[in-house]
């Protein structure tokens, strides 16, 4: 008797089902994919008890023929390709025919859909048919799937908990509308409404849904391109950021993905600014030839192949670097300290406008919805000048009517209102007012060899990011305090310090010369025989930055000189200490060994708290620091200052009180 026999078609299809939908989640994400694809402009999804109770998804798309609706729910049946060059320039979401079929195999499917001429409602449950009528004519369809996994308990034991699985569901809907902001996209959980974006095509109003209305005002566009890929999208200021690489969105050709490489270089693109142990919340839309990246390796399309992976990931980490240059990346002090009020704004993601706040961040124009199925040619062209939002930046002081001055203390409930009239007559009410002094009319007289603060040059491009700071003085020997026309600044000196020694020490160690400093006494280093080996291996990259370990018999290496960047006194320290990065990473290249060198060396030539500076040291340092070509991080990513606006100041001291009903609000 035969051994080998063929499965039954429900079989098959429930085997399938394992690959392709593993939870509630992903019958969504198949769903919505496929209304998408129908050229949808509307999309809703209700979902009860997590989608184990049900789901419902809702689309004006083009409908399916009655003489296809069969033919759907068939495995490997679909509209997408046609031939085996088809595989290989897949321009939508979903291609294989694997959908329709899994879900129908585990689950009760109900699926209304009409093309506006006919329509037709057609009834599946564990894969059988059970019936199939005419339906209203409304364009569009409309699929409810329950009893999902009714035939495959043993699905059921490994599903989470409702707001894990709710969690899931509501990431893959996050994903796609961050994708399709041209699409209106609405997703109700136990009839409460869960998420809901305009569709307009403008991607930071779908942020702004996402993420909430403060974290899209701290978030910048960013646009590059060369002769095979465009880079656009939204990328956090380095003081917005997570604990995890989640919130790092990538989308190719308006399909979600994820790829380690790339993500990496989302990282790379930011260098020093980000903490330790921090990311950045980004969405980055790569729009490519679907030549270049192969969709057909992994079950659920979200791991790629690409083509020319190297060349992306420099691009994607080229452009965040320079979009972030010339950016002021000074975080508020109040912001930084958690303590400040939340404002209460209107969060109506509708009728938002995000950049009469966020427009000092923003280029001209804004990245464009991504629309794969218009990609047709081989090559990409430069992107085109995009179309500026319909929204404006916020007024100045100076183009508003003053009024009256106020007679009554100002009472601010929201934010909006700091441009109000009133305001600007208090501005205006005391911009002129001549200073008194605290204990009558007399003058002190000029203590000897005292020198007033005075304005630090700096160069024009430094000083329109970052800004002229006056030395004020020093506290606990840790702290510069200064200001400026906007407010008062607050510096760690140690990182305003490791900032400069960093850049120094970065271009030192590129420059790799002949210049050596005799050791009048020769270090050994001793190794066991396992690191010996790698050391050897090694030895020429170590020669690079201009350490030359000779061997010394058995396992020993004997060092007669080091560079002339090292500090005196801690030759030894550092010789062992960048031999033991080579130890944990044999996979360093000469970059990263340089940048890593760099930021110990500012590290241990910076100045420690506790230390004194008199003016001069510190003016000093206030001089160099805007010369940096990034004074805002240490090369760990801490703050090197912070900011109190004059608002602020104001505000601490009363001069600005907020309302009472501000207060029962919070």
């Amino acid at each position: 008797m035969a051994k080998i026999h063929e499965l039954s078609s429900v079989l098959a299809d429930q085997i399938a089902a394992g690959e392709v939908i593993e939870r509630p989640a992903s019958v969504v994400k198949e769903l919505v994919e496929n209304a998408l694809d129908a050229h949808a402009t509307q999309i809703d999804v209700m979902v009860a008890e997590a989608g184990v109770k049900s789901i419902r998804v809702i689309d004006d798309g083009d409908g399916i023929d009655d003489d296809d609706v069969l033919t759907a729910f068939k495995r490997h049946a679909t509209s997408k390709i046609t031939s085996r060059t088809d595989l290989f320039k897949v321009r939508s979401l979903g291609f294989r025919g694997e959908a329709l079929p899994s879900i129908a195999s585990v689950a009760d499917v109900v699926m209304h859909t009409s093309t506006g001429t006919s329509g037709t409602t057609i009834h599946y449950r564990g894969g059988k048919l059970l019936k199939q009528s005419p339906a209203p004519l409304r364009p569009g369809t409309d699929i409810t799937v329950t009893d999902l996994f009714f035939n495959t308990p043993a699905r059921l034991k490994y599903l989470k908990s409702q707001q894990t699985e709710l969690a899931n569901i509501l990431d893959i809907v996050n994903r796609l509308a961050l994708s399709y902001p041209q699409v209106a996209f609405r997703l109700v959980h136990n009839q409460k409404e869960v998420l809901r974006t305009a569709g307009r095509g403008d991607l930071q109003q779908v942020i702004a849904g996402i993420y909430g209305v403060q974290n899209a005002r701290k978030m910048v566009a960013i646009d590059g391109h060369d002769a095979d890929y465009q880079v656009t999208g939204y990328v956090a200021l380095p003081e917005l950021t997570r604990a995890s690489r989640q919130y790092i969105s990538l989308l190719i050709n308006g399909r979600f993905i994820k790829n380690q490489q790339l993500t990496k270089a989302v990282i790379k693109g930011y260098g020093s600014k980000l903490m330790v142990g921090r990311y950045p919340i980004a969405v980055i839309a790569l729009t490519m030839d679907p030549l270049l990246v192969d969709v057909n390796v992994h079950p659920t399309k979200q791991e790629v192949r690409l083509s020319k992976e190297p060349e992306l990931a420099k691009l994607i980490a080229t452009t965040i670097t320079d979009r972030l240059a010339n950016v002021n990346l000074i975080p508020s002090a109040l912001t930084n300290l958690g303590s400040h009020r939340r404002e209460r704004l209107n969060t109506d993601q509708l009728a938002i406008d995000l950049n009469a706040v966020s427009s000092q961040y923003q280029p001209v124009s804004q990245p464009a919805a991504v629309k794969p199925q218009s990609v047709e040619s081989a090559t990409i062209t430069p992107a085109p000048k995009l179309q500026p939002t319909s929204m404006a930046p916020a007024p100045t002081l100076a183009a508003q009517t003053p009024s009256s001055a106020p007679t009554e203390p100002i009472m601010i409930a929201q934010k909006a209102e700091l441009t109000s009239g009133q305001m600007t007559d208090f501005d205006q009410r005391y911009q002129h007012e001549t200073p008194s002094l605290p204990f009558g009319d007399e003058r002190p007289e000029p203590v000897a060899g005292f020198e007033p603060a005075t304005k630090e040059t700096a160069t024009p491009e430094a000083s329109e990011r970052f800004p002229t700071l006056r030395y004020l003085g020093q506290m606990h020997g840790t702290y510069l305090l200064a200001e400026a026309d906007d407010g008062m600044y607050i510096l760690d000196q140690h990182a305003a310090q490791e900032r400069i020694n960093y850049e120094y020490y970065r271009q030192a160690i590129g420059e790799v010369s002949d210049d050596q400093q005799n050791l009048l006494v020769p270090i050994i280093l001793d190794y066991p025989t396992s690191d010996m080996l790698k050391i050897k291996e090694q030895l020429p990259l170590l020669a690079q930055l201009g350490l030359h370990l000779e061997p010394f018999g058995g396992n020993s290496f004997i060092v007669h000189a080091h560079p002339t960047w090292f500090k005196a006194g801690q030759e030894e320290d550092t010789i062992k200490e960048m031999v033991d990065w080579l130890l944990a990473d044999d996979h360093l290249t000469v970059a990263q060994f340089r940048e890593k060198t760099a930021i110990m060396m500012s590290c241990k030539r910076a100045i420690k708290a506790n230390h004194h500076l008199d003016d001069q040291q510190a003016r000093a340092l206030l001089k160099k620091l805007p010369g940096c070509e990034n004074p805002f991080n240490c090369p760990h990513g801490r703050p090197v200052t912070v900011h109190f606006t004059n608002t602020d100041m104001e505000r601490m001291f009363k001069r600005i009180q907020d309302s009472h009903e501000s207060q029962t609000h919070n």
